[in-house]
């Protein structure tokens, strides 16, 4: 029975992947129709999508430098990776035109968009499969049969899909960010370390970590998933399921095998030499780059110093520009480590309650630091918003779904108005602006903490229901 009903949800899968493919290459079509609209629709100077680390203006600028013969972090115009530079610097060069050649630096974009779309289709599938077979050891395949097409639909086509259509990962496309580069490497991480291919998760760590350092927290979330694999209910419950069949509780139990999950140190161990190896690689090509300005030590004072300071205050949707454009400049190294070291109080809280489910922490962890990093961007909610999609079925009794999609809608019309009525017309001010900012950050305070909770709740429920079954 237990096989036939696997079969047959699989069979429902099959039936629904004709229309995830037309959905997916229709968004990939919207996207190459909006980059030929004059100046790609000015959405290269929107502040909600280009950041001094993002811009792809600021990169052709750096790279105009180079080609001079000077230091591409002169003046305060470029701060990003000198290997991305390097990659994308070319594609901002003017054609004999005097066009310049942005087609190909959107079409770049746009298959980041899609390998990103596909890498989080792949990971949610193995995240559904392994979810699966925990239930089955639990007794709880009932549970898959009683959910009706809850659980039949895909979260790996679901998550795919609402990272192709969001509108912040469009807007982050076709405004020419460097954002979904960003994303692809992050979410090649968290594949490489879903599916145990170490090198390629220790690649995009290395690499997710040299553009932009916030990643690095994720390095815990990618040793849970090595070291445990994917989410998975909670492993006391697989504890009580031995005790019971050692106890002889139950005389169904005995007949069925119970996987307990224990720490597997050899592939971290693998994925710490792998991440050395490449980190040795990026530093020495980046050393290369820049040995003729200043060497590394430039480099990491015009990047990772550039971000850590804060040095730029320009508006965002953040909500640190404000605070360090108002805060009196002898408590602004108290501050500033205040805000840093926020993210990092919760890194080991979180692992501790959700070490179980590493990718869901791994979620919540972007959805931290896109939240309090010095420059955010919608690229950021793009990426943890197509990560919800992956639990779709965990999170369906979350509280608030229609309110925080409302006040994403709203915040994404108000804050175009509010830049508009501040910077152009002159008939507002900065409280304006950073009052969308404000609404911003507190709907993604609010997204991480009904997600958490409503996870917990449905442990709780898998915990319920196989006390019950006991």
């Amino acid at each position: 029975m237990e096989e036939a009903s696997m079969e047959k949800t699989h069979q429902n899968w099959q039936k629904k992947k004709p229309w995830f493919w037309s959905w997916a290459f229709a968004s990939i079509l919207f996207r190459l129709i909006l980059i030929y609209f004059p100046q790609n629709l000015y959405l290269s100077s929107r502040p909600e999508v280009s950041t001094p680390l993002t811009s792809l203006r600021r990169l052709a600028e750096g790279y105009w430098l180079k080609q001079s013969s000077m230091s591409p972090y002169a003046g305060s115009m470029y701060h990003g990776s000198p290997i991305l530079l390097s990659i994308l610097g070319p594609l901002t060069v003017k054609r004999i035109d005097g066009q310049p050649n942005q087609l190909i630096c959107s079409l770049v974009f746009v298959i980041a968009d899609f390998v990103t779309a596909m890498l989080i289709r792949s990971t949610g599938l193995n995240l559904q499969k392994a979810y699966s077979q925990r239930l089955k050891s639990l007794g709880l395949v009932g549970l898959l049969e009683n959910s009706g097409d809850k659980i039949i639909l895909s979260s790996g086509d679901i998550a795919a899909l609402v990272y192709l259509w969001n509108p912040f990962t469009i807007v982050s496309c076709v405004g020419l960010s460097t954002s979904p580069i960003e994303n692809l490497v992050i979410i090649l991480s968290l594949y490489g370390a879903c599916t145990r291919q170490i090198p390629l998760a220790a690649f995009g760590w290395v690499i997710a970590t040299h553009l932009s350092l916030y990643p690095a927290i994720l390095i815990v979330p990618v040793i849970l998933l090595l070291g445990y694999g994917p989410d998975a209910p909670p492993r006391k419950l697989l504890l009580q399921r031995n005790s019971c069949e050692l106890t002889g509780q139950q005389k169904e139990l005995k007949n069925q095998p119970v996987q307990l999950i224990c720490f597997s140190w050899k592939p971290v161990v693998c994925f710490f030499l792998w991440a050395s190896m490449w980190a040795f690689y990026v530093l020495v090509l980046c050393g290369i780059s820049v040995k003729q300005y200043g060497g590394l030590r430039e480099m990491f004072k015009r990047t990772y110093g550039f971000i850590l300071t804060v040095e730029d205050l320009s508006p965002n949707i953040g909500v640190l520009w404000y605070f360090f454009a108002e805060v009196f400049d002898f408590f602004r190294n108290f501050f500033l480590m205040v805000f840093h070291l926020n993210i990092l109080f919760m890194i080991l809280p979180l692992a501790i309650r959700l070490n179980h489910r590493p990718c869901f922490l791994a979620f919540v962890y972007i959805a931290i630091s896109s939240m309090l990093k010095s420059y955010p961007s919608v690229g950021d909610s793009a990426l943890y918003l197509g990560l919800l999609g992956l639990f779709i079925n965990e999170l369906a009794d979350m509280r608030f779904s229609f309110f925080l999609f409302c006040g994403y809608i709203g915040v994404s019309l108000l804050s175009p108005v509010m830049h508009n009525l501040w910077i152009w017309r002159g008939t507002g001010n900065a409280n304006f602006y950073f009052a969308t900012a404000m609404a911003y950050a507190c709907l993604q305070i609010i997204l991480v903490v009904e997600s958490v909770g409503a996870m917990l709740n449905h442990d709780r429920k898998i915990k319920k229901l196989s006390t019950t079954n006991a």
